[in-house]
């Protein structure tokens, strides 16, 4: 028995996947577009620039880079477009952090506040493969989170299942946006277990534990 199933996994690491869930089901995300050889002239007019462009399979700030102006992001998406099909480009929104959301069964656990990396655009900022340097974070009690912030994380790690999820949101004027859905969060000491503390684990526990009593219960009335 596993929280983070194979399906959450897959669902998770496809960019291309959550973007179109996302749509197709009205969960507020920044203007996003699914490119390939045949539209990418049209990215720009209808992002605007500068815009963001991801790997399918990009985590960790990796595979995604911003292009700030037409030949930047010919060049870009060419380069891209050797490694994959398809590229997922979205409007660039600036915020000085994003929201993390960690949802388990349906249900908001914790959240912290990631802060951009030092004059970047990022929270981690590499550059040549290295990490030059990364954001602080702060945990941020659930009822100091606004609303509308949680709703729409639980929203989004709904459709991609029922285990636990690291939500990335922006807020801007007030309007959440979901930038991703990761499955198997970090959760280091001191940070997303600020608030919590050792509470954030017995819950994740008493999760497996529900799981694991539903799974013979089942196996009993068979």
């Amino acid at each position: 028995m596993v929280i983070d199933d194979p399906e959450s996994i897959l669902r998770c690491t496809n960019k291309v996947y959550l973007a179109e869930a996302l749509g197709r089901h009205g969960v507020p995300a920044p203007r996003t577009m699914v490119v390939h050889r045949g539209n990418m002239g049209q990215v720009a007019a209808t992002l605007g620039l500068p815009c963001v462009l991801k790997q399918p399979d990009s985590s960790f700030s990796q595979g995604v880079v911003k292009a700030s102006d037409e030949a930047e992001l010919r060049e870009q998406l060419l380069r891209l477009l050797r490694r994959s099909d398809l590229v997922v480009a979205q409007a660039f929104m600036p915020t000085a952090f994003d929201w993390r959301v960690g949802v388990l069964a349906h249900r908001p656990l914790y959240a912290c506040r990631y802060h951009m990396a030092q004059r970047h655009w990022q929270i981690i900022h590499r550059q040549g493969g290295r990490i030059m340097n990364e954001g602080e974070s702060d945990g941020v009690p659930l009822h100091e989170v606004p609303p509308a912030v949680l709703e729409t994380a639980v929203r989004a790690a709904d459709l991609m299942g029922d285990g636990l999820y690291g939500v990335d949101l922006k807020e801007v004027d007030g309007r959440p946006y979901v930038i991703e859905v990761n499955d198997n969060p970090s959760i280091d000491a001191g940070y997303e277990d600020l608030v919590l503390g050792e509470g954030l684990y017995r819950a994740i526990m008493a999760d497996f534990r529900r799981r694991l009593d539903e799974r013979r219960h089942a196996r009993e009335r068979r």
